[in-house]
């Protein structure tokens, strides 16, 4: 346990665990939406505001400040406690929506995305944190498949949810919509979650305040200069390799900060760790693998396939059906040969149907690629949700939130990573296809949009190049799947040394 402090906390009791699970899931659900809600509300919130030169930022700033804040709410939730964590980020959530929905032009509005960011990490990693908090082990995999669940029909619903407002409402209501499902939360979790008491026998363990403010710069600067990078400017470009040589130089300070530091936001102990260390890198390449289907396929699906955007929606989507019941079926196949062995099993399996992904024929059927989806999704439940249930088990009470914090931040930067090389590759693939004057895979997508723009001819070499860049991402997540093998193969150790439930020390595992 934590110096001067007593054990693991126990979990809450059954008759007010079902009011904190509900809180949980909605605040889940928020943190997910306002991820994609936004995107398919861009021409609106555009033609009342302007700015359309800047308002990338309106998904960069949410997913700058939801990243960077991970690990610095992870430490706090065991310094603090897990619920003045969880309420401060779910009133900085609330907040910042609510500002957004009085946003005046795109700065502004832009600002009070990063605010809603702020709240947004919060939610994350605390919201997974509890969920270990309140059940024991052999029940963890029902309440991570819910939050999977939540999460992911969320996600896919977020676009349809946001363009259903901006037209038919307003997209101000975007915003709004967030203050009465989390003031629910909140007061769930105000009402219900009651944590015990912990002893102390020595001080109060001081916050690492210089640490999470270097993780908090260093973060923000490498992450602008990724999602910034080959877009709004060259990757050799002067803002490039400025943001890039000042990362660097931030980086060293934080790692100099944090080794000086009594208690610090990034512990050593997190990558000195196999079994943590291994989990975090594998689960860096899923959000890198993750990609290629999440952003990739609609454009393929629309622009290749001639699907209707509902319709490809749906290509996508059948992923979240199988991907939550592979998670609550998983516990029978870990119980059985391990928490290492079922997540190679599932990255095994994710990498062959990522591998099958450029066999499929050209233009092809809408139900060939779902069904891969339908594939990719149980691998990906079988994959994910032992990592992070075999992980938050090997710790106890007063490490869970910093090593759930350190794997979803390392799976959102893996995501951010993916997003600028997939984007560089698929857009150097339709360079090589169609020459210096074809523009990226964004101009290509739109331009097939409008199929009486062009002969018939033209259309299909679009399509085919189109086709190329999404099989050559597709390829590239493969790659990422099969890091994701290896790093698990070399560094995890088979069995994971599971801590004894509400004991503090560690016992045997069977799993």
């Amino acid at each position: 346990p934590h110096p001067g402090e007593s054990g693991p906390k126990p979990p809450a009791p059954d008759a007010r665990r079902g009011a904190v699970v509900a809180a949980l899931m909605l605040s889940m659900a928020l943190a997910a939406l306002d991820g994609t809600i936004v995107s398919t509300a861009v021409p609106q919130i555009v033609g009342d505001l302007g700015g359309f030169s800047s308002f990338s930022w309106l998904f960069a700033g949410y997913l700058l400040a939801v990243t960077v804040t991970l690990p610095v709410y992870g430490k706090l939730s065991d310094t603090l406690g897990r619920k003045p964590v969880l309420i401060m980020g779910s009133v900085l959530f609330l907040l910042g929506s609510l500002l957004c929905a009085v946003a005046w032009d795109m700065t502004s509005l832009i600002a009070f995305r990063v605010v809603q960011g702020l709240g947004g990490g919060a939610l994350q990693g605390t919201v997974q944190t509890l969920a270990a908090d309140l059940y024991p082990l052999k029940e963890r995999p029902k309440i991570q498949a819910r939050l999977s669940t939540v999460w992911a029909l969320s996600a896919v619903a977020g676009p349809g949810l946001g363009g259903l407002l901006a037209t038919y409402a307003d997209w101000r209501w975007i915003f709004l919509i967030n203050l009465p499902v989390g003031a629910v939360a909140l007061w769930l979790i105000i009402r219900h979650l009651h944590e015990p008491v912990r002893e102390r026998t020595g001080p109060r363990p001081r916050i690492d305040w210089a640490g999470a403010l270097s993780i908090f710069c260093c973060g923000a600067v490498l992450l602008t200069a990724l999602v910034q990078g080959g877009v709004a400017w060259g990757w050799l470009s002067p803002p490039s390799l400025a943001l890039f040589g000042a990362g660097a130089v931030l980086a060293a300070v934080t790692a100099l900060v944090e080794r000086r530091a009594a208690d610090p936001v990034l512990p050593g102990w997190v990558w000195r760790r196999r079994t943590i260390a291994a989990v975090n890198l594998a689960l860096g390449c899923l959000g890198l693998l993750m990609v290629a289907p999440t952003v990739f396929l609609p454009t393929y699906a629309q622009s290749v396939l001639g699907l209707a955007p509902v319709a490809a929606g749906f290509v996508l989507s059948v992923m979240t059906l199988s991907w939550p019941l592979a998670a609550a079926l998983s516990q029978h196949v870990y119980r059985r040969i391990g928490f290492r062995d079922t997540a190679l099993v599932g990255i095994g399996g994710a990498t062959l149907v990522l591998l099958a992904f450029p066999l499929l024929p050209y233009p092809g059927s809408g139900w060939q690629p779902a069904l891969l989806m339908l594939a990719l999704g149980a691998a990906l439940g079988l994959f994910q949700l032992p990592l992070i249930v075999g992980v938050q088990s090997t710790v106890g009470w007063e490490e869970r939130g910093t090593t759930t914090a350190s794997v979803l931040f390392c799976r959102q930067i893996g995501q951010t990573l993916g997003a600028a090389l997939f984007g560089a590759v698929a857009n150097g693939v339709l360079t090589a296809r169609l020459g210096d004057t074809s523009g990226d895979l964004d101009a290509v997508a739109r331009a097939l949009d409008e199929p009486g723009a062009m002969d018939p001819s033209t259309a299909d070499t679009l399509r085919r190049a189109v086709a190329s860049a999404v099989e050559t991402v597709h390829l590239g997540a493969a790659c990422a799947g099969a890091a994701a093998f290896v790093l698990l193969l070399s560094l995890a150790p088979r069995r994971f040394p599971v801590r004894g439930e509400h004991t503090g020390p560690a016992s045997a595992e069977r799993a």
